[in-house]
């Protein structure tokens, strides 16, 4: 039996083998109240801060990944991350359009609930096939008319493998990680992400990225930058015009 490799190949989820710099970077925020000092409301409000920041400067993704709140809670701060992010997009110009999508971080029912854009899928987590299977009976049944028909699918990605399998099962983009160092996980490295960046998937780059090695990782062909760090504890409008210049 062919390796998953060798049936990418084969099978043509593998793009052009000479990568290229993006020319405008896709930008992904993934979140984390708990870094913020103070006490819960305190740490809440400076996240929603923080969203309506990315969202004000047109970051296109945002995961929402607090993953250790309560279903209710999830979905409370899930409807006021979309309402920070309405607000923002309406605050947009002809000339300066906004669009951010508000991805959930494993659940599917509060990404419905709140009519978010997608959800974000750890690594050994349900298919995207099984999100797209909900998502349209849902949908289907007249629960949320404002959830999109079409959900956006992020999935988390420790090798090529995993990129090619994420290909495979159209997911809309796969987040490669850890690239750079990390406490707790051996790095890929960039030649890692080199090879996982040939897949017909955009590759966002993620672990340890900084402005000083951003660069590296979209010389590299990866699609865009996705970071926890990086976004929340710098000015947002900094990062984004540095990255993309």
């Amino acid at each position: 039996m062919l390796s998953l490799a060798q049936q990418g190949i084969s099978s043509g989820v593998f793009a052009a083998a000479d990568n290229e710099m993006p020319d405008t970077p896709l930008l992904y925020y993934i979140t984390d109240r708990q870094s913020f000092p103070g006490d819960e409301p305190t740490r809440r409000r400076h996240l929603l801060d923080k969203i309506a920041e990315a969202a004000s400067v047109g970051i296109p993704y945002i995961q929402l990944r607090e993953k250790d709140l309560p279903a209710r809670d999830l979905e409370s701060l899930a409807n006021e991350a979309m309402r920070v992010i309405c607000e923002a997009e309406k605050l947009a110009t002809d000339r300066w359009p906004l669009t951010t999508a508000l991805l959930i971080n494993s659940r599917i029912d509060i990404a419905l609930a709140t009519g978010a854009s997608g959800v974000h899928l750890p690594a050994n987590d349900i298919s995207p096939q099984e999100v797209r299977a909900a998502w349209q009976a849902w949908c289907g049944a007249g629960a949320r008319e404002l959830s999109p028909g079409n959900p956006l699918i992020s999935i988390s990605c420790h090798s090529l493998e995993e990129v090619l399998k994420a290909a495979v099962n159209q997911a809309t983009l796969a987040l490669f990680a850890p690239v750079f160092e990390k406490r707790d996980k051996t790095p890929t490295g960039l030649e890692a992400l080199r090879q996982a960046c040939r897949a017909e998937i955009p590759v966002l780059a993620l672990g340890g990225v900084t402005l000083q090695n951003a660069r590296s990782c979209l010389e590299a062909g990866a699609a865009g930058i996705a970071a926890i760090r990086l976004f929340q504890e710098n000015d947002i409008a900094d990062v984004v015009r540095k990255l993309r210049a």
